[in-house]
């Protein structure tokens, strides 16, 4: 397996509008576990998300673009619950698949509509922190400009995007350790897809030199994070 490169010209399973709607769904839903268990978004609400809500000393509102089946939205708000830190959340994503899923996590205060970036920007909506997880992998160069730019125009304050970081220990880890969930589901070969198409920190560091004023972390083995600067 070469992964001395980005292979962009895979696709994931779940992409196609005619996957199989049971696999799909199941596979959404499966993902609550698989990103409790990958994608650091605990460390990530601890250093990050939450020091930059407390500091409004107010009710914050915060978007999660390409929220799919809502998992990480719903363990933020659960996470924003537990530490007493009043959020309203709302999570868009164009997909109507994915909408059916994430509603069934929606309740008071968490919201998911069918929308995308570019649509919400238009409405002039803003939030105090914007938030995405497993979004950047997917984007061509185009995509990805206009989607760091919807993101930064639709925060006052903090961005966030999370991500894989390519590379073969990831790839072999996940291999293994998804055998037990991937039963009628498309977490193995989606996933492995996924780190196929995803950044390293360095890639990703240099993707975004040009797109203004980002800075890339490593928040946990295996991640990548995209922190755009918070506002004066």
């Amino acid at each position: 397996m070469d992964l001395s490169r980005r292979d962009t010209a895979l696709r994931e399973l779940m992409d196609d509008p005619d996957c199989d709607p049971v696999a799909l769904a199941a596979t959404l839903r499966r993902f609550d576990t698989v990103n409790r268990v990958v994608s650091a978004w605990g460390t990530v609400w601890r250093r990050h998300l939450r020091p930059a809500l407390e500091r409004l000393d107010r009710p914050a509102r915060v978007l999660d673009i390409g929220s799919g089946g809502g998992d990480v939205t719903a363990r933020l708000a659960r996470l924003a619950e537990r530490d007493g830190v009043r959020v309203e959340w709302v999570g868009i994503d164009p997909d109507p698949r994915a909408l059916e899923v994430a509603r069934e996590r929606a309740r008071p205060g968490l919201q998911f509509r069918s929308t995308d970036s570019a649509a919400l920007r238009a409405t002039g909506e803003r939030f105090d922190a914007v938030v995405s997880n497993h979004v950047l992998h997917h984007l061509g160069d185009a995509e990805l400009r206009s989607f760091l730019a919807d993101s930064r125009a639709l925060s006052s304050g903090l961005v966030l995007h999370a991500d894989i970081e390519r590379g073969r220990i990831a790839y072999a880890l996940y291999a293994a350790g998804i055998l037990p969930l991937q039963r009628g589901t498309f977490l193995r070969t989606d996933g492995l897809r996924s780190i196929r198409r995803s950044y390293r920190a360095t890639e990703l560091r240099q993707t975004l030199a040009s797109q203004g004023e980002w800075h890339v972390l490593r928040p946990a083995p295996f991640r990548v994070l995209a922190v755009g600067r918070e506002r004066d």
